[in-house]
């Protein structure tokens, strides 16, 4: 499985060492320096994530927006189901293991 491949629905161990079983959606946008520090610091700690651009993809857009105010604010990360707009990689990993 590669780090930006689906969940299954058991619990994994991060590089870090956390386990966790939870979904994690990335929604991003080409060009968004934020959105590549997050992932660079979720492909280091091993978080499999799917990650959605929302320039591609209307309903992801509309999804970002819902979840921040009206505005296009990536990255924002949906750990299952519950969105962290402009997280950190500890906001993640904390929501993932919760």
């Amino acid at each position: 499985m590669g780090p930006f491949s689906k969940r299954n629905h058991h619990p994994e161990h991060t590089s870090t060492g956390v386990a966790f079983d939870a979904t994690i959606e990335f929604y991003w946008r080409p060009g968004c320096p934020y959105c590549r520090a997050l992932d660079r610091g979720l492909r280091r700690a091993g978080v499999p994530v799917t990650k959605i651009n929302i320039w591609k993809d209307r309903s992801a857009a509309e999804r970002v927006r819902a979840a921040a105010g009206g505005n296009e604010v990536v990255p924002t990360v949906f750990v299952n189901g519950d969105p962290l707009v402009n997280p950190t990689i500890r906001d993640v990993l904390r929501a993932a293991t919760a």
